[in-house]
């Protein structure tokens, strides 16, 4: 069975190790927890990180990063 997970960048870093990249399931239920990548620390539910994601006023380049992170974790697996 496959891992049910994917990553995401979030323009605010993690408190315990300044990381942006997070983890979260992919069924994306608004009460799923959302960890760090890096740490596995609990960075909230999917539905306040999604909030963060869309009000965070952020700098182009950091905006840029997200579009570019965020859009390989949607993209299909070619990995077979």
């Amino acid at each position: 069975m496959g891992d049910l997970s994917e990553e995401m960048r979030m323009p605010t870093a993690c408190p315990e190790c300044g990381s942006h990249s997070v983890r979260l399931s992919e069924v994306k239920n608004p009460a799923d927890k959302v960890f760090c990548s890096s740490c596995n620390t609990v960075r909230g539910q999917y539905a306040d990180l999604q909030k963060e994601l869309q009000k965070k006023p952020k700098s182009e380049a950091e905006q840029l990063l997200e579009e570019v992170v965020n859009k390989k974790s949607d993209a299909p697996d070619q990995s077979s």
